[in-house]
């Protein structure tokens, strides 16, 4: 059973090229009245190389003319939450450090990252999302951990 396991977590790690990100939803928070409204949107991935660990981001999303054509600066605001959603499998040995997910927020080379960091004192995976945008001399950040433990179906 554990060798099944093993290889259908290579297997989902090699099928898995990059993580993909899923637009749950997003609401309004200023309306415009030309162009889009400025909104948040929440988006899902899954960690590419950890099984049963999913993540969402909240990102705030600049409207109004240019934000309708896709050219408006997005702000570095944003937040993540990373929970186990299942059995926690992970193919090999992690790096210490990786880049789980990676998604362009603006044409203007700015970036959304979500690092993972393994703590193996404490068995838990860490979550940084960051924004390669310095605001005030330091890119805008958000944490979660994830404990590594048993999962039980009910």
């Amino acid at each position: 059973m554990k060798k099944i396991l093993v290889h259908g977590a290579l297997l989902f790690v090699f099928l898995t090229p990059s993580a993909q990100s899923e637009e749950i939803g997003c609401f309004t928070t200023t309306w415009k009245l030309i162009g889009s409204n400025h909104k948040v949107c929440v988006q899902a991935f899954d960690d590419p190389k950890v099984q049963g660990v999913s993540c969402h981001i909240s990102q705030a999303r600049t409207g109004g003319i240019a934000g309708a054509f896709g050219v408006a600066e997005d702000p570095s605001q944003f937040s993540i939450a990373c929970r186990q959603v299942g059995p926690i499998i992970i193919a090999g040995k992690l790096p210490d450090e990786e880049t789980a997910f990676s998604e362009d927020t603006s044409l203007f080379f700015k970036e959304t990252k979500v690092k993972r960091l393994f703590d193996a004192k404490r068995n838990t995976l860490v979550y940084v999302a960051i924004s390669r945008k310095l605001i005030e001399g330091a890119p805008a950040n958000s944490i979660s951990t994830v404990p590594i433990m048993p999962w039980s179906a009910k």
